[in-house]
């Protein structure tokens, strides 16, 4: 153990010993049935006397804090210790922190339609545990690059090159932990402190929250069935956020005309649209539009994709492609933040991609989800309650709930309120149904659940 010790000055060394010991076993730092360094090799590192540190480790063993095992060496006691609490401190955050709170965690429950949750069970881990073994055994050992492992940047380009007509090279792709970080970026580039940006109504929290945290005035833009209204985006916001691809929450697809509207309004206003394609790679039917990114001329649309949904949160990585003006500011943004992402998952990905592994695995994971789509929108058709939303990818379906009616809890059954997706009042009375976490088998039993625990006001 490399066990930390002060001394100040040549006073009572053997009480600053056991004061320092003692402090880190109240603090919780030495914790009970730890091994104690010997008094010997403690009193060399410490260039004092060994007599000095046996004194100080009598005074704990006799005070109950530390106890001698023959042969085996000195150890913190078994006994509980309670911790002392850590000072509460004076010192508070921006205003902002004390305002944005911390997220309810949404109770477990066997009939889980939480939203963005991926099937596991899909994923090809015996495949994925084979590239990373591979990757650890070279043993990279140096700092990657704040940009990314370049393999990977390129297979990127490719991938979304073929499935997306994203247009980018490997040099225009970032590597990020996930879609939020590369949206965190984007905002210490671009955000000024009281800078207006535009949201969609009803949107993705976390962007909404993310962009708050940098001082920015979010105002929510009204989403219709065609997508964000361009013409209620304020004259003030420079910076607009969007999932064109499929609307979150609502999951309808923003139509050829608005995109085109949208772009126009940027290149008016001289500001910056960011396209989330977050789930687009999960596409039930028809041909999906062509990404903003790809229809942008003016150089003023910064892609951002994730992996959490395509293979697993836990992986932590996404990317975003912005125009060439902005991208030493992120690659810098980057470094800063956390000089550069996990470099061994990096490559595995690259090999994962060009084996053919992610294409293949997203065919199968597409025809799993499609029937539990079409599971779900077949048995809640009809029901005068629920009015779907119409949508054709992803992985959650939208409900909004007729007048009068409301959902009582049920136990086992998790769902969630589209009014937690809106920023602004009145928020729309509905449901988001995810069906990435629920089992194609359990998905019957939980509708009808849903369906008991609607209920109507007369």
């Amino acid at each position: 153990m490399d066990l930390h010790i002060t001394l100040e000055g040549r006073g009572d060394l053997a009480a600053q010993v056991y004061r320092q010991l003692l402090d880190a076993i109240l603090d919780g730092r030495l914790r009970s049935g730890e091994r104690l360094p010997p008094t010997r090799e403690l009193a060399r590192r410490l260039e004092i006397s060994r007599n000095t540190v046996a004194l100080a480790y009598d005074r704990l063993v006799a005070d109950g804090f530390l106890v001698g095992r023959a042969g085996a060496g000195t150890f913190v006691s078994a006994e509980p210790v309670r911790g002392r609490a850590a000072p509460k401190g004076v010192v508070r955050p921006r205003a902002i922190w004390r305002e944005l709170g911390t997220p309810t965690a949404l109770p477990a429950g066997r009939y889980d339609f939480r939203v963005g949750v991926p099937d596991a069970r899909l994923f090809p881990m015996e495949a994925w545990r084979r590239l990373v073994a591979r990757e650890l055994r070279i043993g990279i050992a140096s700092y990657g690059r704040p940009a990314g492992h370049e393999p990977l940047r390129g297979a990127i380009s490719r991938h979304i090159g073929i499935s997306r007509s994203v247009h980018a090279g490997p040099g225009d792709v970032l590597i990020t932990n996930g879609a939020q970080q590369a949206l965190d970026l984007i905002g210490r580039v671009l955000i000024e402190p009281g800078a207006c940006v535009a949201v969609e109504e009803p949107g993705y929290p976390p962007a909404r929250t993310l962009f708050r945290s940098l001082g920015a005035r979010v105002t929510g833009v009204p989403v219709d069935a065609e997508g964000i209204d361009v013409g209620a985006i304020p004259r003030a916001a420079r910076i607009v956020y969007v999932t064109p691809s499929h609307q979150f929450p609502l999951g309808t697809p923003m139509s050829l005309a608005r995109r085109a509207a949208l772009l126009a309004w940027a290149e008016r206003r001289n500001a910056v649209v960011i396209e989330d394609d977050y789930d687009s790679e999960f596409r039930f039917g028809e041909r999906p539009l062509e990404p903003l990114q790809s229809l942008d001329r003016a150089g003023r649309v910064i892609y951002v994709g994730s992996f959490s949904k395509t293979l697993l949160p836990m992986l932590r990585l996404g990317f975003l492609v912005a125009p060439a003006s902005l991208a030493p500011a992120l690659r810098e943004a980057k470094r800063l933040s956390d000089w550069h992402s996990d470099v061994p998952t990096q490559a595995a990905l690259a090999r994962f991609i060009d084996e053919g592994l992610l294409a293949r695995h997203i065919r199968k994971a597409t025809r799993e989800y499609a029937a539990r789509h079409a599971m779900i929108a077949d048995t809640l058709d009809g029901d005068e309650r629920l009015r779907l939303v119409p949508s054709t990818a992803g992985l959650h379906l939208c409900a909004r709930l007729a007048p009068g009616v409301s959902v009582r809890p049920l136990p086992g059954l998790v769902v969630e309120r589209l009014e937690a997706y809106c920023g602004e009042s009145p928020a729309l009375p509905g449901l988001v149904l995810g069906y990435g976490g629920i089992m194609r088998d359990d998905i019957p039993e939980g509708l009808r659940l849903l369906r008991h625990a609607l209920t109507e006001q007369h």
